[in-house]
């Protein structure tokens, strides 16, 4: 297991929760695994149920265990980490890394762009725009709500059949259109009742909250994305280096 230092400056609870963390990254402990019970923890480390508790609460919050009514408590399923370098789509990411995705199309409708849209994808207010809500899934398991819209103009032929696959397959590989960017912003969140029941998490669950604007070679906007992505399965990583 681990160590725990109660000289320390350190929390105790602290100190379990990264001692179970490390557990979990080294794959000591495996996602399924169910982790020793709290009275266990307690003995072993000659602390409190509440002190206990609360590193496990913690955990549980961030994702990496699972309780199960009547079962105890479980790792997780280890978390997706996506990179913000280079501008792929949901499907490519998920093939790489060896998972199957799928979407399941909730909503596809043409609406008028609202001033904030028309401002997102540099068009006039109320020019036609084709909206679709879907959710991603890798492996059969919801991991993204997402709300697109594009210029009607760019996609006039795009059909819901179409929009159940991979977008950017068809807009490169059909329509011929060259994306090379986007700007895109990630916040933290939390998931209200809309998102809860559709990722399958419990309502105030930590999600990520991505907005993107992808843009085409001749440096018009195709299309602005609102993502919420669940942040028990979801993580980013970059590289900063330092000029």
């Amino acid at each position: 297991m681990f160590n725990v230092d109660k000289d320390s400056l350190l929390p105790i609870y602290y100190q379990i929760e990264e001692g179970l963390k490390s557990l979990i990254s080294s794959g000591e402990l495996q996602p399924g695994e169910v982790i020793p019970s709290e009275r266990e923890l307690c003995d072993r480390y000659d602390v409190s149920r509440m002190t206990v508790r609360q590193a496990i609460n913690n955990l549980v919050n961030e994702g990496y265990l699972v309780r199960k009514r009547g079962k105890g408590t479980f790792v997780g399923m280890a978390k997706i980490e996506q990179g913000l370098k280079g501008l792929t789509s949901f499907t490519e990411d998920m093939k790489v890394r060896g998972m199957n995705p799928t979407s399941i199309l909730l909503d596809f409708r043409e609406i008028k762009a609202t001033p904030a849209l028309s401002t997102k994808l540099n068009i006039h207010e109320n020019e036609w725009l084709i909206e679709m809500q879907r959710i991603r899934l890798a492996d059969d398991i919801p991991m993204a709500y997402e709300s697109v819209y594009l210029p009607k103009e760019l996609v006039p032929d795009l059909t819901k059949e179409i929009a159940s696959k991979s977008l950017y397959d068809y807009i490169e590989k059909e329509k011929k259109l060259s994306i090379t960017h986007a700007d895109q912003t990630l916040e933290a969140a939390v998931a209200k009742e809309k998102e809860a029941g559709i990722l399958q998490i419990k309502e105030g669950a930590p999600v990520l909250l991505i907005e993107r604007t992808t843009y085409l070679e001749t440096g018009k906007p195709l299309e602005f994305v609102r993502s919420f992505y669940r942040g028990d399965r979801y993580k980013f990583k970059i590289e900063l280096v330092r000029s």
